[in-house]
């Protein structure tokens, strides 16, 4: 068989190109890119802070990547039927592109990934990290539709600090307020997150605990847990400087003001306020410095 001449050639190259862009671009959307982002933003951060050595920050930023990706894409891939009931038309996976099978291979690849990169850090450290890869795994399972939906995200955020700084030589505990500011921040993450969907969710059967507590008493909470975090972490490590005290003030102005103007709509403003909330605690932990470790 002859082979095409020469420009039928170069007419398909740029056609098989798009798809394979258009294919990575829904794979992109399909990672729930902006809670991915924040969440390796401030794992990364919190390497920093610890004093982590540039291969250590590395690692730890490859890791919590990884176990991201696979939380959002399992995510997308286990709701694609109830996303579709709803015409969630800003869920790629349920139009079929990108195809299910394909998210579930990436899901579990980037899984995979995470296991040997978070035990880079030490076995004491991995496991505290894939403890928390596991609990936001759970929520996707079945837990984000019971009373207990809080939980993963409380125990997981918990759990990013202490994987930090598990890795460090001589393995030390994490502070308190590390701990704490993880928790309240992941709980206050959650409450946020499900803001926006909480109506769409309610028709299709999950009624995890904002769902229970209802539009504006989920917005109250996740108002009050972000700020919370945001003083546990500037003022827990001790007496804080202008840097803690201003990123604490901006934070409840943003709060405020994005409660505000999200009163009476779906929930997106609170769900974008918590996130950029989140990159001002990511600030505040990489001012703290040293009292991580």
């Amino acid at each position: 068989m002859r082979s095409p001449p020469p420009d039928a050639r170069e007419q398909r190259r740029p056609s098989a190109r798009r798809r394979v862009g258009a294919l990575a671009g829904a794979l992109v959307h399909a990672c729930h890119p902006e809670p991915t982002a924040a969440v390796t933003a401030l794992g990364t951060a919190l390497a920093v802070s610890a004093g982590r050595p540039a291969g250590g920050v590395l690692g730890v930023a490859l890791a919590v990547l990884t176990g991201q990706l696979s939380v959002g894409w399992s995510n997308d891939y286990l709701d694609r039927e109830r996303d579709r009931l709803a015409n969630r038309a800003d869920k790629p996976v349920a139009g079929g592109v990108p195809p299910p099978r394909v998210v579930a291979v990436a899901a579990l690849v980037a899984l995979a990934a995470c296991v040997p990169l978070s035990f880079a850090s030490g076995w004491r450290a991995g496991c505290a990290h894939l403890a928390a890869v596991a609990l936001a795994w759970s929520y996707n399972l079945g837990l984000k539709a019971t009373a207990l939906s809080v939980v993963p995200y409380l125990l997981a955020f918990a759990l990013l600090p202490a994987f930090v700084v598990l890795g460090l030589p001589g393995h030390p505990a994490p502070p308190w307020w590390a701990l704490a500011g993880g928790a309240l921040l992941g709980a206050g993450a959650h409450f946020a997150n499900v803001l926006p969907d909480l109506t769409d969710d309610l028709r299709t059967g999950v009624h995890g605990l904002p769902h229970r507590l209802g539009q504006r008493r989920s917005r109250g909470a996740a108002a009050v847990l972000v700020l919370a975090a945001s003083a546990v972490v500037a003022l827990g490590p001790g007496r804080p400087g202008p840097l803690p005290v201003a990123g604490l003030a901006l934070a409840t102005v943003l709060v405020v003001a994005g409660i505000a103007a999200d009163r009476g709509g779906k929930g997106v403003g609170a769900f974008r306020v918590t996130i950029a909330v989140a990159l001002i605690d990511v600030a505040l932990f990489v001012a703290a410095g040293r009292s991580l470790a």
